[in-house]
């Protein structure tokens, strides 16, 4: 399931799962124009990286966007046909891969406000459903997400700690459980660490990211 899945800095995901989808771009190392999906979860400079995204789009990438976004993917040369705007609880389809949103925001900090409308991903491909979570903490919708693999922030200051995002997983049970969102503006490698170390057995914890 997760075979073909990089964690290539911070919350950037590279998945390779019968189209090359990347989630958040950010800090690409090598110009790679393969992208036949790009999903962004918000409007932050971390997750919406214009000079990232150029790196790896194609001419006929298509970019999933939240609302508030709109305008500078136009302005970077993204055509009406490639852009798909989607707000928490719309699905979309593209070539046979199911893509679902669910909101993602703070709940006892003022980053990520609920009302921005900001999302996290769930991505069904060929039955296996990976959660990307996006910029939260723990919230009632998250809760109640289905998945078989969990990308999950740990950071701590902009969104839930390494702890939040045990007790996250401990209640959505996925079968394995990724962490994202450290390493590069918060959170550490220890911070990825105690995540892994402390999911419940049947919960298998992997660090993606080198």
């Amino acid at each position: 399931m997760i075979e073909n899945i990089k964690v290539l800095c911070h919350s950037s995901i590279k998945m390779d799962a019968q189209k090359i989808i990347y989630s958040d771009p950010f800090h690409i190392r090598e110009q790679s124009n393969d992208a036949d999906i790009i999903l962004i979860t918000h409007s932050h400079y971390d997750h919406f990286s214009e000079e990232d995204i150029e790196k790896v789009r194609k001419a006929d990438t298509k970019i999933i966007i939240t609302e508030d976004l709109y305008e500078k993917t136009k302005n970077i040369g993204f055509k009406d046909e490639n852009i798909v705007v989607m707000k928490p609880y719309e699905k979309h389809v593209i070539d046979d891969i199911k893509i679902e949103t669910i909101p993602a925001y703070n709940t006892n900090k003022d980053f990520h406000p609920k009302r921005n409308n900001w999302v996290g991903y769930l991505i069904n491909i060929n039955n296996t459903i990976y959660y990307i979570a996006g910029d939260t903490d723990i919230t009632e919708e998250n809760k109640k997400v289905k998945c078989d693999v969990a990308f999950v922030p740990v950071g701590g200051t902009y969104t839930m700690t390494s702890d939040e995002a045990v007790e996250l997983v401990n209640i959505i049970k996925p079968k394995i459980a990724v962490p994202i969102h450290y390493g590069e503006i918060v959170g550490s490698k220890e911070d990825a660490m105690n995540f892994v170390e402390h999911l419940e057995e049947g919960i298998e914890g992997e660090i993606l990211m080198n």
